[in-house]
């Protein structure tokens, strides 16, 4: 389970970092790249997301890589394929992050037999809501994927409580309202935010949108166990090019 991965590696670091990357965007061998620049760097969870023609809680960046990716018509077999030769290589737990209707027109069944044979550790679906989710997240359990549910700033305690009771692994904390990407201001707002998850889930708690550097994780040292980078990467890969991104990272803690 990822929620044992966590703990065994905080251990060695006092906060973990989950990194992101689109799959098939600029292209599957920038990916592997990128991944070997993660590995190297010392990540300790990386996301990978299957693109989405309407990827609603993305902003921007990862909506244009998105495009970018599919524009170049890569399958959800390539995406597999991609996801289990990394997973053989690379000994960190990869997730994979997408939207429902990906699973849908391909087969929810047929996706958990693929995702469980290749060694994927957990699944997150944002556009999925437990009302509608509930058999889905109960399968990936049934499979040994852990489904990771989101809390945001206006989740109220209450439903809270109702996700945390279909989450495994970890819980991922949406640093603010809105989409991914944009700067997030960190204050007593937030602070009082992440206590709220911390008091709703013994589960570790993960906090993603607008980390972009190593003061943003500094800020979340002793109030989350995993910092989540994703648009950021995406930056650097179009700006600097792929082997910009491990100096990166390794620059983070």
């Amino acid at each position: 389970m990822l929620q044992n991965d966590i703990h065994r590696s905080l251990g060695n670091q006092d906060i973990l970092l989950m990194t992101h990357l689109v799959l098939g965007y600029p292209s599957f061998e920038v990916n592997r790249q990128v991944v070997r620049q993660m590995a190297a760097a010392g990540v300790e969870l990386i996301e990978l997301q299957i693109p989405f023609s309407e990827p609603v809680a993305d902003g921007p960046v990862i909506a244009r890589a998105c495009q970018g990716s599919i524009a170049q018509g890569p399958t959800v077999e390539e995406c597999l394929a991609f996801a289990a030769e990394m997973a053989a290589t690379h000994a960190i737990p990869f997730l994979f992050m997408t939207y429902y209707n990906i699973l849908f027109k391909y087969g929810v069944e047929r996706f958990f037999q693929e995702a469980q044979r290749i060694g994927i550790k957990g699944f997150i679906v944002p556009d999925l809501p437990i009302e509608e989710g509930a058999e889905f997240f109960r399968a990936t359990r049934r499979v040994g994927i852990d489904p990771i549910q989101i809390f945001a700033p206006t989740s109220t305690e209450a439903r809270m409580h109702e996700l945390e009771g279909f989450a495994d692994g970890f819980i991922y904390c949406v640093a603010r309202r809105g989409v991914t990407g944009a700067a997030t201001s960190f204050g007593p707002e937030f602070d009082a935010y992440l206590a709220r998850c911390r008091a709703a889930t013994d589960l570790p708690l993960a906090v993603g949108f607008g980390i972009r550097g190593r003061e943003d994780v500094d800020r979340l040292r002793g109030a989350a166990d995993v910092a989540v980078i994703g648009s950021e990467t995406i930056r650097i890969v179009e700006e600097r090019g792929p082997e910009a991104v491990g100096p990166f990272l390794a620059g983070l803690r």
